[in-house]
């Protein structure tokens, strides 16, 4: 990614090799969320953003986000049951690995936890097989052997699917486990800092 800038932040220049996790924190405010947003394609965003040496403007936006995918700290649910919300439904071994059953497919969104439905939204977003995830404190919402579960999944994911992460956190404990480099958002620059 070269130059990237949206609102009064950046312009952020960096590079994610093939299958790498990079962590990153900030203060809240800072520009994490709109980082990744701006990634996705989904705010307004100027510079060169490629995968695989192509360009993001050579994609229709659903095409990008099916390779570049954002996982929200929040996912959003339109529809009543779980199911709904997914293109296609994982293989049962994805379930077991977040601590599900299959059957979760069949529940009413309303009954899900945070903690669950962030989970799900992971999911929903890992079986799109994206090439980049982004994710935005994916675990904050759970306890620790489900932290532990979602840290194992995407780093499985990584190998895997030799994909590359993007992952806000704001455990330092978590960033040193799960990332090979660490930046930090300071006054709208990108500063590494491991």
């Amino acid at each position: 990614m070269n130059g990237l800038k949206f609102l009064s932040l950046g312009p952020f220049e960096f590079q994610l090799e093939v299958g790498e996790c990079i962590a990153l924190s900030g203060d809240s405010g800072s520009g994490k969320t709109r980082l990744l947003r701006a990634l996705a394609d989904l705010d307004p965003n100027q510079g060169d953003v490629q995968v695989e040496g192509h360009r993001r403007e050579k994609f229709r936006p659903c095409e990008w986000r099916a390779r570049v995918a954002f996982v929200p700290s929040d996912t959003a649910w339109w529809a009543q049951t779980v199911g709904e919300h997914f293109k296609q439904i994982p293989e049962s071994s994805l379930f077991e690995k977040l601590g599900f059953d299959p059957s979760i497919m069949q529940w009413q969104v309303s009954r899900c936890s945070s903690g669950e439905r962030q989970r799900l939204g992971l999911l929903r977003a890992l079986v799109m097989q994206p090439m980049v995830l982004l994710l935005d404190e994916p675990t904050a919402n759970l306890d620790a052997s489900n932290r532990l579960a979602v840290e194992v999944m995407i780093a499985d994911y990584q190998q895997h699917h030799r994909a590359g992460v993007v992952w806000v956190s704001h455990d330092d404990a978590q960033r040193i486990r799960v990332a090979q480099r660490s930046f930090e958002i300071r006054e709208g620059q990108w500063v590494q800092v491991m």
